[in-house]
């Protein structure tokens, strides 16, 4: 029961911190006000107007009584009124007494006014809407009625309307001063998660200056420092991976020179066969290291690069259509070399090759599937892992080192995206590729 309260209300709470923060400062200060103004409508507004009210009916009937009275001057009684308690009273002889009005149950001045008068035994009839500053208040007597014109402040307290002014305007400056405040100390925070985000998809953050609270500012530095050395670690590696490739591609240009100067040729052909093996090797290892490279990320339509790919392979078995525009920020070369992997691995194992692309919500899907042998689903994770490499379906793949998929995915997870292997509807692998936008 206490864990689905508490899942029910971590639903309707806001996710961001901004939003939480302002919830924390102006709850209290709602719930505080309705407080007081509920207290204030109780125990002033409320009794007060009931006080007032009573006594102006109190004050009619005893104008009632005094008019009946036949020893009373019925002018001198109206006069006294008018004058002491600015009564505007009127005796309308002989006129028929209206018997039906509308009764404002809402109003807590008619509701007030109506209990009182049927407290008295007095046959009523009243107007609270009319006149802006009197009320219209009608009271059978005899064969005709007493008409009334009663000044409004005689049953409302006109202090109402300026407490409510000065009870709403501080809560808005004390809740405007506090957006002011919580936006200053949560614009750190998204600077950070920005620069984090940046970092995560590879793209190069020109300028990074921790702010904020002492919290924040120390978090910034910490990311800082891990940044730089991350990034010291991933240049140390592409440095140390393109120096050995380039090194050894020394001594196989002259393993190349001496081959040809062999006279058995049958010897020298299956060294040749070997040499070129290790020179592909190491081009695949060069590639590898190039794939943490920090291209300059643009804009461009993902389809064009796609129909330009598949253009290049002049491969009819390759089946891609597209007519929609579909926009994508990202680094455009990497995004060639992913796809050309993928492309390339299905040529090598399969004749035909479907490729589709579709959005959904705020992802970009690349599907691409063959008709090949396909991989074990148990082979999924590890096919993914460098220099991996599958040696029951793919073993006629002597030249590869296994680091196609995985530069396949270090692309795709740069860009903040995920991709994964499923059965193909064709009987082979399909690669799906999300990608966000």
């Amino acid at each position: 029961m206490f864990s689905g309260l508490n899942k029910f209300i971590k639903n309707i709470l806001p996710k961001q911190l901004f939003y939480r923060g302002l919830l924390i400062v102006a709850l209290p200060i709602i719930i505080l006000q309705i407080i007081i103004t509920v207290v204030f409508l109780d125990s002033l507004w409320i009794k007060t107007s009931k006080g007032m009210t009573r006594a102006l009916v109190s004050e009619v009937k005893t104008f009632i009584d005094a008019y009946e009275n036949d020893e009373t001057d019925k002018d001198f009684v109206i006069i006294l009124f008018k004058d002491h308690l600015n009564f505007n009273i009127k005796y309308e002889k002989n006129k028929i007494f209206p018997s039906k009005f509308e009764e404002r149950w809402y109003s807590p001045v008619d509701r007030s006014l109506r209990r009182e008068l049927k407290s008295k035994n007095l046959e009523y009839w009243f107007d609270t809407t009319s006149y802006k500053q009197l009320i219209d208040l009608k009271i059978k007597y005899k064969d005709g009625f007493f008409q009334f014109f009663i000044p409004r402040e005689r049953l409302t307290i006109t202090s109402v309307r300026l407490f409510a002014l000065w009870i709403t305007l501080p809560a808005i400056l004390m809740i405007s001063i506090a957006i002011i405040f919580l936006k200053n100390q949560t614009r750190p925070i998204i600077k950070l998660a920005q620069a984090s985000e940046k970092f995560g998809r590879g793209e190069k953050i020109e300028k990074f200056r921790p702010s904020g609270a002492l919290e924040i500012r120390k978090a910034g530095f910490e990311f800082d420092r891990m940044r730089k050395r991350i990034q010291r670690h991933l240049n140390q590696r592409s440095e140390m991976l393109s120096g050995i490739s380039h090194d050894l591609r020394t001594p196989l240009t002259r393993m190349k020179l001496q081959l040809s100067f062999l006279k058995d040729k049958e010897i020298s052909k299956k060294l040749s066969e070997d040499v070129d093996e290790m020179d592909k090797m190491l081009g695949e290892y060069l590639q590898f290291a190039r794939s943490d490279a920090k291209d300059k990320t643009e804009t461009f339509d993902i389809v064009i690069l796609i129909n330009e790919i598949i253009k290049k392979y002049n491969n009819k078995n390759i089946h891609f259509e597209n007519k929609e525009k579909i926009y994508f920020d990202g680094r455009k070369d990497l995004i060639q070399r992913c796809i050309n992997n993928l492309i390339n691995n299905s040529e090598k194992y399969g004749e035909k090759i479907l490729i589709k692309l579709q959005t959904f919500k705020s992802n970009i899907i690349i599907i691409v599937e063959d008709d090949g042998p396909g991989i074990d689903e148990k082979e999924y994770e590890n096919v993914f892992k460098p220099f991996y490499k599958i040696d029951k379906s793919r073993a006629e793949t002597k030249s590869s080192v296994g680091l196609g998929l995985s530069i396949t995915s270090d692309i795709i997870k740069s860009h903040g995206g995920e991709i994964s292997l499923g059965k193909s509807d064709m009987g082979g692998l399909k690669v799906k590729i999300f990608l966000p936008f």
